[in-house]
């Protein structure tokens, strides 16, 4: 029965000592990093996607180095940690991985430039949180856990959500990022990613890997990764998945322990494994 299950996070995770993980546990990626993207995007974290996405994606493998490299019997990332998961469970190369990371975050950088509109969390369940969404006409961006659900779309029904589920006594905070990703507003980066995706080798991954798009093993993965552009995340409806499948035990690599902190919140009976205690043991 499938046990260990390893996570990857996505956008938001970024931390300042980012960079110092890489350097000690992946030294390899800082150059590879920096060509990827044109320059060092771990000096410009916080200044855009471009820079955020493939710092958080190496971050995420000098963690998996950190730990220890375990091999896990099932993986997952939310969103951008999707790519992540394909390159640690062996689907594709991590420069690879971190070529197309760069891609994806210059085409949503560039794309929501173009679009505006903005993304916002509310400390309440879909059941809740859908048809606040639907009176504004937004979309369920992530569906994070039982008590946070995020939308997306344009910026003024973005504010207008807001306001009403603060005035419903609902917790609601706009997220740092100038974009609406999930959301149909990202559809002119979908088939340029697509046609990217195509230059890039893939191969069967170890273990399944699981899509936020289909909350099931990824089956194509180029449409899926094109297609997580515009499509929710069912990081809710993953983690049930993930513990029909056997995941006992959960382990985020980081940056960051928001998943972990996901896990705790959607699940019950399921141990959650702590990278730095690995990494503590080893030393």
């Amino acid at each position: 029965m499938s046990d260990l299950v390893l996570l990857f996070p996505g956008q938001g995770s970024q931390e300042p000592d980012m960079v110092d993980t890489v350097a000690r546990f992946r030294p390899d990626l800082l150059d590879l990093a920096a060509e990827a993207v044109g320059e060092d995007p771990f000096s410009r974290v916080g200044d855009g996607t471009r820079f955020d996405q493939p710092a958080i994606y190496c971050a995420a493998l000098a963690g998996l180095e950190r730990a220890g490299g375990p091999k896990a019997d099932l993986y997952a990332g939310h969103s951008l940690g999707e790519i992540t998961a394909l390159a640690a469970a062996g689907a594709l190369s991590d420069a690879d991985g971190l070529r197309l990371v760069a891609e994806r975050g210059r085409l949503m950088e560039t794309t929501a430039a173009r679009t505006g509109g903005a993304m916002l969390a509310i400390r309440a369940g879909r059941e809740e949180a859908a048809p606040i969404a639907e009176r504004h006409g937004l979309g369920v961006a992530n569906d994070n856990s039982p008590a946070q659900v995020v939308l997306s779309g344009a910026l003024d029904r973005i504010e207008a959500a807001e306001a009403e589920a603060l005035e419903e006594g609902m917790r609601a905070k706009r997220l740092p990022i100038t974009g609406a990703f999930h959301s149909p507003l990202m559809q002119d980066a979908v088939e340029p990613f697509l046609s990217f995706l195509q230059e890039v080798e893939l191969g069967d991954p170890r273990a399944p890997v699981y899509s936020c798009v289909t909350a099931a093993p990824f089956d194509d993965i180029r449409k899926r990764l094109s297609e997580a552009l515009v499509k929710p995340v069912r990081w809710v409806e993953v983690l049930h998945a993930l513990r029909a499948a056997g995941g006992r035990r959960f382990e985020e690599t980081g940056p960051g322990r928001v998943l972990a902190g996901l896990v705790q919140r959607t699940l019950e009976d399921v141990e959650i494994v702590a990278a730095e205690q690995t990494e503590a043991a080893q030393e």
